[in-house]
């Protein structure tokens, strides 16, 4: 839910490259609040972005499409707290008054996020805050977002879904097979390649799967 007090204000958005922060965003757009730029966190270790891991390259190319700064919050596990507020606060200097999640109900998730805005005196907002997850993800999906299915934790979900794109077949497909058609739960990551906010399809291309304690990884790449 959105406050309506809301409508007008800057806002800056803990951007992720999946599903979840997108419709978070475009909700945000569409209740009246005005974009001042993006944050993603961005593992400088491995030169990715943490959890999604996408490349700076893919990012510049979702920033030009959206017409939106993404900011990269490059940092390693020990300072993440830290450097992730010290984005808040420049974005907070440059008029940001609302900081937009995409979190849906894992309460953890919802205190550090509140947390880091309340440190540096931004509003925390999460438009999608406990609602249906399967209707977040029909909403996603009926508003014209397309979203690949880049990682999948194959201790909850097979990866035959690697790969993807995501349709509402292959969530039922998913919720079938006893896991959360959301994915949050952790059973999958998804990049948001286009959709009603973007100005075009932004180019990428998946690598060679990875197997990693658990996990199967398309990498996501730039396509030249």
């Amino acid at each position: 839910m959105i406050k309506e007090s809301l409508k007008g204000k800057k806002f800056v958005a803990s951007y992720s490259g999946g599903k979840d922060s997108m419709l978070a965003i475009y909700r945000a757009i569409k209740a009246g609040l005005e974009p001042l730029c993006f944050i993603i966190t961005y593992n400088k270790d491995r030169n990715l972005s943490w959890f999604h891991g996408v490349p700076k390259g893919v990012l510049d190319s979702v920033s030009k499409s959206l017409n939106i700064p993404i900011r990269l919050i490059e940092t390693s596990g020990e300072e993440y707290t830290k450097n992730f507020e010290n984005a808040l606060t420049k974005a907070k200097e440059q008029g940001a008054e609302v900081c937009i999640f995409g979190d849906i109900d894992l309460e953890g998730h919802l205190k550090w996020c509140s947390e880091r805005c309340e440190n540096v005196g931004l509003e925390p907002c999460f438009p999608l805050w406990q609602e249906d997850r399967k209707k977040l993800v029909y909403e996603f999906l009926e508003s014209g977002f397309t979203s690949t299915f880049t990682v999948i934790n194959t201790k909850m979900l097979d990866d035959r879904f690697l790969g993807l794109t995501m349709t509402k077949d292959i969530c039922n497909e998913i919720e079938k097979e006893g896991a959360d058609i959301c994915g949050e739960n952790g059973e999958y990551h998804t990049f948001v390649s286009d959709g009603p906010i973007f100005k075009e399809k932004v180019k990428f291309k998946l690598g060679d799967k990875i197997e990693n304690e658990g996990y199967s990884i398309l990498p996501i790449l730039e396509e030249f």
